[in-house]
């Protein structure tokens, strides 16, 4: 059970004054200092809903950070629930073991996932206590905006696509102006992510908005080659989703006044398929479709300028980068499988079972003759469907991690540093909650997410901490924190 002190801190950035307060770990072992809802951006509300972040305001007095911000409107598909939160979002978290320290510490800026559709980084999820008791990082998570917010690209200079990322971009150059005053150091800072998360990271590595706004990377399962990060005919689906809500117009700034007036629950995980497979795409592929993009050139501050893959060949790619990804990836899917509809959608239309960068780009010839190698392999014939489990879930695993084992080649590859490394995360205890619906199939392994819980604890899961997941936590936590301080 955690415990609050008594006695405030009070800390003081750049746009005012903070009372945060001090904690204690959820295992009783450490003290540390928590710091929550700063907001890092003025909120994106209004006439600036879609467009870049801008600068955080000042306040008067003392503010409290003892609760978190609001969380950016979202549905989430794993609980499939609505939660409205605010569009004024975009607030971080700071958690410091050490304020005043003669010496300051490695900071981590973790980055979550969520197919940029759902999640925060609140502590529901991403409690910092493990962390805390290695005593030696400063921990920061934040919000983003998430889905059409984050991600609507109209191709014009207001809305080029990537405010969710220049938003992420914004928490980093806060933190590079304000962390010293929670121990941290700027010069010593990491970004780490999961999943969608993960996939940003690696974007910023070759972001010429994020230079020099960290200095290392850690991407658990995902890249930027990932499956749900491919981005195809973007302007097509914002007009797409204005023609779904009753309002039809070639002009991309009489659209963007249109969205701007909509109820922010019509923008919410909106189907705006333009080809017919993609509705029969399973959930755990496609995920979602506003993603990150390379944005044109219209005058403004440009987050990507060319595909990742021209950059890391560019050698643009210079951070240090640890990546990461779970022994069975795809075993967080079979809630998903068990429903019934991704079996009759695999065997009826077997072509979207190949990967999405080449569907887009092939004829369906091709998609054929792809889709007949990949039951091959999976089934031992062209003719038999993925119709068990145990084959989706094997091909779901390899949708996830042959991505990192492409992009991993392609960084050694081009980049002249030596300095790109990886790890697989295949530790089982009672803290792996979805790798445990494998079982009954005989499927074992850790699924994608598990790992997290050896990370962060979860105060909504509230999982066990035994004498053996204590072990596997320690271990994880000084395996990413000492890449964080020593590289």
């Amino acid at each position: 059970m955690q415990q609050n002190h008594a006695e405030d801190i009070i800390v003081r950035v750049e746009q005012g004054v903070l009372r945060g307060e001090q904690k204690v770990t959820v295992t009783g072992d450490t003290v540390y200092y928590s710091f929550k809802g700063i907001p890092y951006a003025a909120p994106p509300t209004g006439r600036w809903r879609f467009l870049s972040p801008r600068p955080p305001l000042s306040w008067t007095g003392t503010r409290n950070a003892t609760e978190h911000g609001n969380v950016c409107p979202q549905i989430d598909a794993f609980q499939n629930m609505l939660f409205v939160g605010s569009e004024d979002c975009l607030f971080l978290n700071v958690y410091s073991p050490c304020i005043h320290t003669e010496s300051p510490l490695a900071v981590m800026v973790y980055i979550h996932g969520g197919g940029y559709a759902f999640g925060s980084g609140n502590d529901d999820y991403y409690g910092p206590d493990f962390l805390m008791n290695s005593k030696n990082v400063v921990v920061v998570t934040m919000n983003y905006r998430l889905d059409t917010l984050g991600f609507l690209c109209l191709d014009i200079k207001e809305v080029p696509g990537n405010a969710g990322m220049k938003d992420q971009v914004a928490a980093l150059k806060w933190v590079q102006a304000n962390i010293i005053k929670f121990g941290g150091d700027p010069k010593k800072v990491t970004i780490i992510g999961e999943s969608a998360g993960a996939a940003s990271c690696t974007l910023h590595a070759v972001s010429p908005l994020s230079r020099g706004l960290f200095h290392r990377v850690i991407a658990m399962s995902a890249v930027p080659l990932s499956e749900f990060n491919t981005e195809f005919e973007q302007i097509r689906r914002a007009y797409i989703l204005g023609d779904n809500l009753g309002f039809k117009t070639t002009n991309p700034k009489a659209l963007l006044r249109y969205l701007q007036t909509v109820p922010v629950r019509q923008l919410l995980n909106t189907n705006t398929s333009v080809i017919a497979a993609e509705n029969y795409i399973d959930f755990i592929v496609k995920a979602y479709y506003f993603v990150p993009v390379v944005e044109k050139e219209f005058g403004q501050k440009q987050f990507l300028k060319e595909p990742i893959l021209v950059s890391v060949k560019k050698g643009l790619h210079k951070a240090e980068t640890l990546v990461g990804y779970t022994s069975k990836e795809g075993l967080f899917g079979i809630s998903f499988i068990e429903n019934g509809q991704t079996f009759k959608n695999y065997k009826r239309n077997p072509e979207v079972l190949v990967p999405r960068n080449i569907f887009y780009k092939s004829t369906p010839r091709m998609h054929m003759q792809l889709a007949d190698l990949i039951k091959e392999f999976y089934t031992g014939s062209r003719l038999t469907p993925l119709d068990t489990v145990q084959q989706l879930v094997n091909y779901f695993t390899d949708v996830f991690t042959y991505p990192i084992f492409r992009y991993a080649r392609r960084l050694s590859n081009f980049n002249r540093n030596d300095n790109i490394y990886m790890y697989q995360f295949a530790s089982v205890s009672n803290r792996n909650v979805l790798s445990q619906e494998g079982v009954r199939y005989g499927l074992h392994g850790v699924a994608h997410t598990d790992d997290l819980q050896y990370l962060f604890h979860a105060n909504a899961l509230n999982l066990p901490i035994d004498k053996n997941s204590s072990k596997l936590i320690q271990q994880f936590i000084a395996l990413l924190t000492n890449f964080a301080i020593f590289g």
